[in-house]
């Protein structure tokens, strides 16, 4: 592994820097501690070879960004500490993957943002069966397009891609924003509270839009750094998420599923 960039270095100025540009080699590991001061700080962190560019907003090197991009490691050191840059010859129990040979604790903020996904889907197929029993199998039916969403979420979170355009039964974020919004001209219902007498299956829908909100909260909680939002997209798929399962628990209510 080449030289490690420390919030320490950045601080005493032993970097390199012309402006707001801080200049380092091309395999030099940035710190986590380090990385977020170039993010509060608006730096642009140069290569002296080539400047690293990333596939979104939150995948780069660029100004106020941050990157994942795996440690090339040598000799024993086959793994790497994401936010110390120490490194390990064997994975510590302790760590785990965040990307390629990059490990971070068990507890850190995107690891829990991951398990709150891995609930999120269990939680799904919990309400599917639940839809099913109670003789809705098209509730179970849609339910399939969320699950497939949520996948593609976890899928483009760990490999650092960008998300693609919102789109669930047919409609973008937008419309499902509207639609969460305008329930008396869209289902010719006013907002409703929810409660037991709705049933199983309003009951168990409620419960997966409210554990989609806390899943967009540990997002909020993972990508933000300062005032720095790394996965907005994330953010917002989340959020237009928990409209979409609101829009189906009014359609239930409403009678649209009938």
């Amino acid at each position: 592994m080449g030289k490690i960039l420390t919030e320490a270095e950045l601080r005493s100025g032993t970097v390199k820097r012309e402006g707001n540009k801080v200049f380092v080699a091309p395999d030099t590991f940035i710190t986590e501690l380090a990385k977020e001061y170039i993010t509060t700080h608006a730096l642009e962190l140069v290569k002296t070879t080539a400047v690293a560019t990333g596939s979104h907003s939150g995948g780069s090197f660029g100004k106020g960004v941050m990157s994942y991009t795996p440690i090339a490691s040598k000799g024993a050191h086959r793994f790497v500490d994401y936010h110390s840059g120490k490194g390990y010859a064997e994975k510590p129990e302790h760590m785990t993957h965040l990307r390629g040979n990059l490990l971070v604790p068990k507890n850190d903020a995107r690891i829990l943002f991951r398990g709150k996904l891995d609930s999120l889907e269990a939680l799904i197929m919990q309400t599917q069966i639940t839809a099913e029993e109670c003789g809705y199998p098209a509730i179970a039916q849609e339910l399939d397009e969320v699950m497939r969403f949520v996948q593609q979420i976890l899928a483009c979170e760990v490999k650092d891609e960008p998300l693609a355009d919102i789109e669930i039964f047919g409609m973008d974020s937008a419309a499902l924003r509207y639609a969460s919004h305008h329930l008396k001209e869209v289902f010719g219902i006013e907002h409703s509270v929810p409660h037991y007498s709705m049933g199983k299956v309003c009951v168990a829908l409620n419960s997966l839009r409210t554990f989609i909100r806390e899943t967009e909260l540990a997002a909020a909680a993972a990508f933000t750094v300062g005032t720095e939002i790394q996965r907005a997209d994330i953010i917002e798929a989340l959020n237009r998420l928990s409209s979409c399962v609101y829009i189906m628990f009014c359609k239930k209510v409403s009678g649209k599923y009938d």
